[in-house]
C-alpha cells in the first residue's frame, strides 16, 4: 500500500517533506516508517498571557514541537519572532532530527517559539514572556525529554529565564534542561565559534579530499556575524585566501586576501559591530549581493535563508558552496547549481557544529564536570571530521549530490532506531 503523502501551506514545512519522502523513496524505505517518520509525535500550543510595562493585559501564542524521539530527547532552538507558528515550529523540528542523526549525537528533533516582536518589547516584558512561556511548556521538557536552545532574537537571557523559572517550579536546579546558556551559569566554552568552525572543517575537508590544497584557496563569506566570522577565521589562519566577505553595508574584497584579524577587531570596535568604514591595502567596496557572484573556490552563504535562489544562482562563479546557514540555497538554484557542476555541502551538515556545541553543554550539565575549550575544540573537529566523510563516502558509492546523501544516512539511522524500539502501543 502506498502512502498517502502529507503535504502543507507553509513552504518551509512542505520543502521539508518534499527533501523527506524524495530521500525515503530513493532508500526505498518501508511505507509504515514513511508514516511514521513523516508527522510529529507531539504538537504543542500554549497561551502566554502578559502584563506589559504600561499595565495592559497581552496574550501571545507560543509553540514547542517534538517531531521525534528515536534517537533521544528532542533538540532545538526557541525563537521570539512575529511569523512563528505551529507549521513553521514542525518544519524546523523536522530538519533538526535529521540534524542531529547526521550528527551522531543522541538526540531527535524538536522546535520551539513564541509569535511576538521583540524590538516593541522592553527587557523586562521579554523577561516575562520567557518566563509564563517556560511555565506553560513545563510538563513537556526535561534534560530526558526534550532540551530547547536560543534561536532568533534569544541568546543567553532567555535561557537563563527559561531554566530558572522550571528549576523553581520543580524545586531543585535543571541545568540540563536548556543549552545555549552563560558560561557563568552553566554554559560550555567553546560555543560561539563551534558552528563557524564546524562550518569552516567541512570547507577544508571537501578541499582534502579533492586533492585541492587548502592554502590559497580562495573564499567568499556571505555574512560577518558568528558563524561567518569565525568560519572565515578558521580558514585564514588555516591558509585559505578570504577575499571577500559582507555584512548589511556590503561586500569587502581585498585579491590578496583580507586581514580577518584585522576586520574582526574593526566589527568589535564598531558601534552597531559592522563592517562599516573598514579599511585596508587593496580594499574595493563593492554592492551587497556581489559577494555571492565573486569567483573564488569556495562560497560560504552564513547570512539569510534563500540567499541563493531561482533569480540569481545562474551568477554564482565559485566551484564548491558550503552553506553555513540554514537553508540559504533554494531547491530551484540547487537545480541550476548542480546543472553547472557546483559542488555544495549542504547546510545541515555543514552548520550542524552549533548542534554538536550544544550537545557537549548537555553532557557538561548532566556531569557537573566542565572542558576547557581545547577539549571541546578537539572534540568537535573529530566529530565534524567523521561526519563529513561518512556523508562524501556514501554520495560518492551511490552517485549522488551530497545534500541527498545526508537525508539518506540520518533517515536511516532515525528509521533503524524506530525498527529497533518497536511501536509501543
Amino acid at each position: 500500500m502506498s502512502v498517502e503523502k502529507r503535504t502543507s501551506t507553509n513552504v518551509l514545512l512542505d520543502t521539508a517533506l518534499k527533501n523527506f519522502y524524495g530521500a525515503a523513496a530513493e532508500m526505498g524505505l518501508e511505507d509504515g516508517l514513511v508514516e511514521i517518520l513523516s508527522r510529529s509525535e507531539r504538537k504543542v500550543c500554549v497561551s502566554i498571557p502578559v502584563e506589559l510595562d504600561d499595565g495592559t493585559i497581552r496574550v501571545f501564542d507560543g509553540f514547542r514541537v517534538l517531531h521525534s524521539s528515536a534517537l533521544g530527547p528532542g533538540k532545538g532552538g526557541v525563537r521570539f519572532h512575529p511569523d512563528v507558528c505551529v507549521d513553521e515550529c514542525e518544519a524546523l523540528a523536522f530538519m533538526m532530527t535529521w540534524k542531529c542523526s547526521l550528527a551522531g549525537i543522541p538526540y531527535g528533533g524538536g522546535k520551539g517559539g513564541v509569535s511576538c516582536d521583540p524590538l516593541e518589547l522592553s527587557p523586562r516584558e521579554k523577561e516575562r514572556i520567557a518566563r509564563t512561556f517556560a511555565a506553560r511548556i513545563e510538563p513537556f521538557v526535561g534534560a530526558w525529554t526534550d532540551v530547547p536552545a536560543p534561536d532568533v532574537n534569544t541568546g543567553g537571557p532567555e535561557m537563563i529565564w527559561f531554566m530558572d523559572t522550571i528549576s523553581k517550579m520543580r524545586g531543585r536546579l535543571e541545568p540540563a534542561i536548556f543549552t545555549g546558556k552563560p558560561i557563568s551559569l552553566w554554559g560550555s566554552k567553546g560555543r560561539t565559534a563551534a558552528t563557524g568552525l564546524g562550518v569552516a572543517t567541512c570547507a577544508m575537508e571537501l578541499l582534502k579530499v579533492l586533492g585541492k590544497p587548502v592554502k590559497d584557496a580562495t573564499v567568499a563569506v556571505q555574512g560577518f556575524g558568528n558563524v561567518g566570522t569565525y568560519a572565515a577565521k578558521v580558514l585564514s589562519e588555516a591558509g585559505a585566501k578570504v577575499v571577500g566577505v559582507s555584512d548589511i553595508t556590503g561586500t569587502y574584497f581585498c585579491k590578496d586576501g583580507l586581514d580577518i584579524a584585522k576586520a574582526m577587531a574593526h566589527v568589535s570596535n564598531h558601534p552597531k559591530k559592522l563592517l562599516e568604514g573598514y579599511q585596508q591595502a587593496g580594499l574595493e567596496k563593492l554592492p551587497l549581493a556581489d559577494v555571492l557572484f565573486l569567483d573564488v573556490d569556495v562560497l560560504l552563504p552564513c547570512a539569510l535563508e534563500g540567499a541563493i535562489n531561482a533569480k540569481n544562482a545562474d551568477m554564482v562563479k565559485a566551484t564548491f558552496i558550503v552553506e553555513g546557514a540554514n537553508g540559504p540555497v533554494t531547491p530551484e538554484a540547487d537545480a541550476v547549481l548542480d546543472a553547472k557542476g557546483i559542488l555544495i555541502v549542504p547546510d545541515f551538515l555543514a552548520n550542524s557544529g552549533g548542534v554538536v556545541g550544544s550537545y557537549f553543554e548537555w553532557c557538561q550539565d548532566l556531569a557537573g564536570f566542565f572542558w576547557t575549550e581545547e577539549e571541546y575544540n578537539e572534540r568537535l573537529l573529530r566529530i565534524m571530521r567523521d561526519n563529513f566523510h561518512r556523508v562524501w563516502e556514501y554520495s560518492q558509492e551511490k552517485s549522488i549530490k551530497m545534500r541527498r546523501a545526508a537525508f539518506m544516512v540520518a533517515i536511516k539511522r532515525v528509521a533503524d532506531a524506530v525498527r529497533m524500539r518497536g511501536i509501543f502501543l
